[in-house]
């Protein structure tokens, strides 16, 4: 079988193979050579997540283990307690539990896949406002902050260094860019296709970080430019 790369997440992620997205840019990159499966659930939290692991995983777990899986989970966790999206909020301590739990879990059933935890992105408030009531009224409270995602995100690296896994911190590593709210986010929290490119890039030194890289894989079948054309059958072994 191919090596596999599984994409477990929330919105984002479910989002990931849309045009522009990192999950799809990623099957793109590593075509012919490794199959990226898509786990994405939007709206989720780690709680919600946690319910639904065994059944969201059992066509993925077909086979060898797969080579990686990104847990990205967060910014449905972070939603202030206190405001519109509360049925979406997990407490923090809460929060870094599920993801000990997810990655326990995902450990168990596959002991030799690598675990790559996401932290939850940075929000624009200003523009979660607009997308939530339909207009900039300043009144209005946003269901997300950024100091809220950010507290968030590192919860998520204290995770992932006690248990030793790689992390990508999107939250901090987005903020880096010039005009990050508006060129990364398209709503104050879903990605554009720059915010994707952020993401994929992320993504990509982190599995050449653990050794899985284009370069590492081979085709599985003969690519055309190695059949003979003059005995083209010779190349499948016939």
């Amino acid at each position: 079988m191919r090596p596999r790369l599984v994409l477990f997440g929330d919105s984002i992620t479910e989002l990931s193979f849309a045009d522009g997205g990192w999950g799809a840019a990623l099957a793109d990159h590593f075509s012919r050579k490794a199959d990226v499966v898509l786990r994405g659930f939007s709206g989720y939290n780690t709680r919600w997540a946690l319910r639904v692991l065994g059944r969201a995983m059992e066509s993925a777990a077909v086979g060898a283990d797969p080579a990686a899986v990104t847990v990205f989970f967060g910014a449905n966790d972070a939603s202030l307690p206190d405001r519109k999206q509360v049925h979406q909020h997990v407490p923090l301590e809460e929060y870094q539990s599920n993801l000990r739990d997810i990655c326990a879990y995902f450990k168990e059933q596959w002991p030799s896949t690598k675990i790559i935890l996401i932290t939850p992105p940075p929000i624009y408030e200003l523009a979660r406002i607009r997308d939530m009531y339909g207009e900039d009224d300043p009144s209005k409270l946003p269901e997300r902050t950024n100091e809220a995602a950010g507290t968030y995100a590192q919860a998520c690296l204290t995770v992932a260094k006690e248990l030793n896994h790689p992390v990508i911190d999107i939250w901090t590593k987005m903020q880096q860019f010039p005009d990050w709210q508006t060129s990364a986010l398209c709503d104050g929290l879903h990605f554009t296709p720059f915010g994707n490119k952020i993401l994929f890039d992320c993504v990509l030194e982190t599995l050449e970080s653990i050794g899985f890289s284009q370069g590492s894989l081979q085709a599985d079948l003969p690519l055309f430019h190695d059949i003979d054309p003059k005995n083209p059958l010779k190349a499948f072994g016939v």
